[in-house]
């Protein structure tokens, strides 16, 4: 098992991986922003799906996800700024909203007036988020293990304040996270703990340092309850049920408990990484409600 911080340092002489999918670039808000169009492989039925990814994570989390949702649509997924081959600007404010910015001028790149959103962590944070910003355009959400699904964290405020100065916090603050990403049982957990430390050595920069506490410190700071009751779309959430950190499974309950249209789906033994613990699973969860009527 890669079950120490060392061992993982060990696997940075390989390469991260790079998604097996064509590979555009738009400059968007100013920032150039690496992302993947995915055209269906039969005829398109429905919407296009942007997929949003977690927190300094980068498209590839969903390459594993992408074949088995593209059969009937297209998939669009993004790098957000200071993430994976996206730029990252040291002199930037890495907010939600910034984030939510990004993605709706890429639907405006793609000339997109309707679309799909799905994401899970971050991902799934922002999807909820943006639906409450756009119910016109945005017509069904799938979030898994959302972040935000708390109250304001004012403990985490104070930590992250702290940390965001000591540059060298960075790696025992992301070794501690990822501990909390995959069941220990799930076979892929170790190649998918490298490949991801193998990434952030790539990635690392201080814009991306920047990035990694503005957006925890705003995500901290913020509640999807404070939306909740702005979102009309139909919604399926998603929660591991060994998933338990930060409250996400009593959260992820609230939030279903408050939005109007929701239906709750929970993965048995898996944890807060769905798209790679449980890829087949959630892809048909997402497939069929997305394909419902109304």
């Amino acid at each position: 098992m890669l079950g120490s911080a060392r061992r993982i340092a060990l696997a940075a002489a390989v390469p991260p991986r790079r998604t097996p999918h064509a590979e555009q670039a738009a400059e968007l808000l100013g920032l150039r922003i690496r992302f993947i169009d995915v055209a269906p492989r039969g005829t398109e039925e429905g919407p296009p799906l942007l997929l949003l990814h977690g927190h300094a994570s980068r498209l590839e989390e969903y390459d594993a996800l992408v074949p088995h949702l593209g059969g009937k649509r297209r998939v669009i997924v993004l790098d957000l700024p200071g993430c994976g081959r996206s730029d990252k600007p040291a002199d930037t404010a890495y907010t939600l909203e910034l984030y939510e910015d990004v993605a709706r001028a890429l639907l405006d790149h793609l000339h997109l007036r309707e679309a799909d959103a799905a994401g899970g962590s971050l991902g799934g944070n922002l999807t909820l988020r943006l639906g409450a910003r756009e119910p016109d355009r945005l017509r069904r959400l799938a979030a898994w293990a959302p972040a935000g699904a708390w109250d304001p964290m004012t403990h985490w405020l104070l930590v992250a304040r702290v940390m965001r100065r000591l540059p060298t916090l960075f790696w025992p603050a992301i070794w501690i996270q990822s501990r909390f990403w995959y069941s220990r049982d799930w076979a892929g957990r170790d190649e998918a703990l490298a490949d991801a430390f193998r990434y952030y050595r790539e990635a690392w920069s201080p814009g991306f340092f920047r990035m990694y506490w503005d957006v925890g410190h705003d995500q901290a700071r913020t509640s999807l309850f404070d939306v909740v009751d702005r979102i009309r779309q139909p919604v399926l959430l998603g929660w591991g049920d060994r998933d338990h950190a930060l409250g996400m499974g009593h959260g992820v309950r609230r939030l279903h408990a408050r939005l109007a249209r929701s239906r709750l789906h929970v993965f048995e033994r898996a944890s807060h990484s769905l798209a790679n613990e449980r890829t087949e699973e959630l892809a048909r969860e997402v497939e069929r409600f997305l394909a419902e009527p109304g």
